[in-house]
């Protein structure tokens, strides 16, 4: 699947959607760096694309940038909250409460 989505972006055919494709595939595969890479350029094309948001943060998370993470997950609340997509915007919040409170017992 990765092999195939990397064809299409090779060809040309960048868009948001196939970046989430790539971003979602190689999360899966645990590549969380390349994950990174083309979640940010979804979002940097579609900056009200939620679930990109979501997932941008997961990615960070995997790689123990917890800051990074934090700070996706609260721009993409904003982002889901001016989309109306509420579902997005609980589990983010959800995520981003797990993260305070990681980031609060590490710092104790």
């Amino acid at each position: 699947m990765i092999k195939g989505l990397e064809k299409l972006l090779a060809a040309g055919k960048d868009s948001p959607e196939l970046r989430f494709g790539l971003g979602n595939a190689y999360l899966k595969a645990g590549d969380f760096e390349a994950a990174a890479l083309h979640l940010q350029a979804c979002v940097e094309q579609k900056p009200e694309y939620t679930a990109a948001w979501k997932l941008l943060g997961k990615a960070f998370q995997q790689q123990d940038k917890l800051i990074e993470s934090l700070d996706t997950y609260r721009r993409g609340i904003s982002v889901a909250l001016q989309q109306g997509d509420l579902q997005a915007e609980k589990e983010m919040n959800v995520f981003c409460k797990r993260l305070e409170r990681q980031l609060q017992s590490e710092s104790e």
